[in-house]
């Protein structure tokens, strides 16, 4: 089975951050240690591929640089949706990729780093699940 983002939810994601549903990214160091970030900026990059642009560079960016796998959990009661979304990040701290990352990038997160000294990550999603464990897709 491939990974295919339908179009329900590249809006939800796309818009999670303006309709008051940010996402929460979880991550874990290389001890293993869990870590939780709200990531107002995911979007998605391509059809089986989320970005978010990394502005705080603290725990979750050392997380991900020494472990890249990730988890992304959107919630949105009013439509009872749940969704934890599993997947591979890399950073990119410059060119092509970054450029397009800032792009997709909600204005509010680009107000919160006026110098645009993010860095964009990427997320190859290999699973999406229901908090009820039933996988909606799975590479």
């Amino acid at each position: 089975m491939a990974i295919n983002i339908t179009g329900e939810m590249r809006d939800l994601l796309n818009n999670a951050l303006a309709e008051g549903f940010p996402c929460i990214l979880g991550t874990a160091s290389k001890d293993g240690v869990p870590q939780i970030s709200m990531k107002g900026s995911v979007a998605v990059f391509e059809d089986d591929t989320l970005c978010y642009w990394e502005r705080a560079k603290r725990s979750a960016l050392e997380n991900v640089g020494d472990n890249p796998n990730v988890v992304i959990f959107y919630r949105n009661p009013g439509k009872r949706i749940n969704w934890r979304i599993q997947g591979i990040a890399a950073i990119h701290e410059s060119g092509e990729i970054r450029d397009r990352v800032l792009s997709l990038t909600p204005q509010a997160e680009l107000d919160r780093d006026p110098d645009l000294a993010g860095l964009a990550v990427l997320v190859k999603v290999n699973r999406i699940t229901e908090l009820s464990g039933n996988v909606l897709q799975e590479r």
